[in-house]
């Protein structure tokens, strides 16, 4: 413990009844976690002692376990003296299932230490139904024979569950069967290949076997977990976020990165918690915040609205509201511009883009093949109709997200037309009966065979094309990159490669662009947004020094499950209702990924629906502050990569 408070610092407690570190990145806070691991380990070690861990899955503890994996190989860290126990699993499942935790702890972990087989302990989602009362009283019993659990590790779920403790656990509950929350199921629809195969129950610990450990510590990643962190860390204890729970812990500490921390008061309000330093951020961050709270436009907020809601420190460092309402509202105002690529011979003293070079040749990198016009079709539009030079950048192939009876549909119309033209239409038709029978065959999670996978890339591939026509950019502007990382068959994906890295630097160095725009999400519920970035980030570092670079400008845009707050944006382009429909159409375009979404997420609606009332939500947030009243809004960040300064 005293190392690791030594590494992150003293925690904020004001409004926090949990200790919580906060840091930059979820892999500078997984170094520290598997760190303070091994520290224990070895300690363990010296006194001749078993180590007793507690371990979760999913994929937050991922970058843990890598490191683990990195020290054993590289450090020389032994796991012979250690014991583990997995706080669940899907029940039923099978240990050898893709989406068992059995599997996913010998992948990541087990596999590539040196732990004895018999010190593993993960719950059973085999045992008969008549006999899961006694196999959990016997986990118990052998976390209890082990001497209980040392450390344990924990991630958290958007219902704050823990383990797999739902809402409704009881604080005295112990290892079970419990029946899985919607919500829980919606997030683990990814993996399962769509909610209707996640199994409906699970085997969990208990909120008592947790908080039986010595010591507990809690990781969270990413926006999509910053509701639940906040309850956690700073709400009341209750049933209904089993997480909270750990607030009756003396050895309990929660560690999350900077966007899972976004909503606890010290991140989100921290003049609310203390002195502030008051930089230009933070100043308009304070400001928008205020108008939210009383209900006001800017321009109409008066010293006591400042003076009354925590920021009379701000009123008196700017000697009053008039000079502060001023300055953001004009701040705000300059974010705004119907020219994303620049507005040629215009004076660009205040606009977010510069006049020249014009036209500009643009790269919009794009996740899967259709987070372009979902994220960024407006301004996808009026980029092209302003004369500039776009490109599409379809990093992925995003053939995982397609149902199979499409592709039957679409395997049938290559026979059936090919007949149309040729007497012999064998080899057509062997392929539709091969790829038909192995889609009656498939089983839930299973891989798709070469054949059904490929046919997958090629509907993506053409409903992308037809958005880009639809745009109005020509055929060979559209570039399918088809990163290596993704390209495994399952949810599951590689990490980011030399070679992934490698395709995204040739396409830079071939375009030059003035403009690049990439989809900052980090929201993605499986994640292969901020892999995307990853690897833009990693190719922005390599082509640093190519006289292109210092003219060119890096915008971030959101995807469809969140959109950047007001006090971040720093471009907004406004979109008229014509725009609004265009963007739809383009959207449209992607019909296999209408009105039935395979890896939805938490939001049930189809993404152009989703689209719509987030751009129009941020229109009526400008509206309240006083700007001018937009059908919708698209909004980006520009982002700085510190390899170029």
């Amino acid at each position: 413990m005293n190392e690791f408070k030594h590494i992150v610092g003293k925690a904020q407690m004001r409004y926090e009844k949990i200790p919580t570190y906060v840091f930059t990145e979820a892999s500078e806070a997984s170094l520290v976690l598997a760190r303070e691991i091994s520290r224990l380990v070895k300690m363990r070690q010296k006194e001749s002692k078993t180590c007793v861990l507690g371990f979760p899955t999913g994929s937050t503890p991922v970058g843990v376990f890598d490191e683990l994996v990195r020290m054993h190989r590289e450090e020389g860290l032994s796991f012979k003296n250690v014991v583990t126990f997995n706080t669940d699993e899907y029940y039923p499942i099978s240990p050898d299932e893709l989406q068992s935790y059995a599997r996913f702890m010998r992948e990541y972990l087990f596999d590539h230490v040196d732990i004895k087989e018999e010190n593993i302990h993960i719950p059973d989602g085999t045992v008969e139904m008549e006999s899961v009362n006694e196999y959990c009283r016997n986990y118990e019993k052998q976390i209890a024979s082990s001497g209980g659990i040392d450390l344990q590790i924990l991630g958290i779920g958007r219902t704050g569950h823990i383990g797999f403790n739902e809402p409704g656990s009881y604080k005295g509950s112990v290892t079970r069967l419990i029946t899985l929350d919607s919500l829980t199921r919606g997030d683990a629809a990814s993996d399962f290949f769509g909610v209707e195969n996640v199994p409906r129950k699970a085997l969990t610990v208990g909120i008592s076997t947790v908080l039986n450990a010595r010591r507990i510590l809690l990781m969270a990643w990413g926006e999509g977990k910053s509701k639940v962190i906040k309850q956690t860390v700073e709400g009341e204890m209750t049933e209904m976020v089993p997480a909270s729970f750990l607030q009756a812990h003396p050895q309990s500490m929660v560690v999350v990165d900077e966007a899972a921390a976004a909503e606890l008061t010290r991140i989100k309000t921290p003049w609310l918690v203390g002195d502030c330093k008051w930089n230009e951020s933070m100043i308009r961050k304070s400001v928008v915040w205020l108008c939210q709270k009383v209900d006001k436009p800017i321009l109409k907020l008066t010293n006591r609205d400042y003076n009354d809601n925590g920021l009379s420190d701000l009123a008196a460092e700017y000697g009053s509201a008039y000079q502060i309402n001023i300055k953001v509202f004009n701040d705000l105002q300059h974010t705004i511009t119907g020219w994303p690529g620049g507005k040629p011979n215009a004076d660009d003293s205040f606009r977010p883009e510069r006049a020249e070079p014009f036209p500009k040749k643009v790269v919009i990198f794009s996740p899967h093949p259709d987070d372009d016009v979902i994220s960024m079709g407006g301004t996808f539009i009026r980029l092209v109709d302003n004369g500039n030079d776009v490109n599409v950048a379809y990093q992925t192939s995003g053939n995982i997200a397609v149902f199979d009876d499409v592709v039957i549909r679409f395997a049938d119309f290559a026979a059936d037309y090919h007949s149309s033209f040729s007497q012999d239409n064998s080899e057509f038709e062997d392929l539709f009966q091969k790829i038909q029978e192995f889609i009656r065959n498939k089983e839930a999670g299973n891989v798709d065979s070469d054949e059904v996978r490929q046919m997958k890339t090629l509907i993506r591939r053409g409903e992308a094309k037809a958005a880009c026509r639809f745009v109005g950019i020509p055929d060979h502007n559209a570039h399918f990159l088809d990163l290596p990382f993704y390209e495994t068959g399952t949810v599951k994906k590689k990490p980011v490669g030399d070679e992934d890295v490698q395709i995204v630097v040739d396409l830079l160095r071939k375009i030059k662009p003035h403009q690049i725009y990439a989809a900052g999400d980090l929201s993605d519920p499986h994640g292969t947004h901020r892999v995307c970035l990853d690897a833009i980030f990693r190719a922005l570092d390599v082509v640093k020094n190519d006289p292109w670079v210092k003219d060119c400008y890096v915008w971030l845009y959101r995807g469809a499950w969140q959109e950047w707050k007001l006090s971040e944006v720093e471009m907004a382009v406004p979109l008229s209702p014509d725009e609004v429909s265009r963007k739809r159409m383009a959207i449209f375009k992607h019909q296999s990924q209408k009105d039935s979404v395979l890896f939805p997420g938490s939001d049930a609606r189809e993404f152009w629906q989703r689209a719509e009332d987030r751009n129009h939500k941020t229109a009526v947030l400008y509206d309240k502050l006083g700007m001018a009243e937009y059908q919708a809004f698209e909004a980006f960040v520009r982002y700085f990569p510190a390899s170029w300064e």
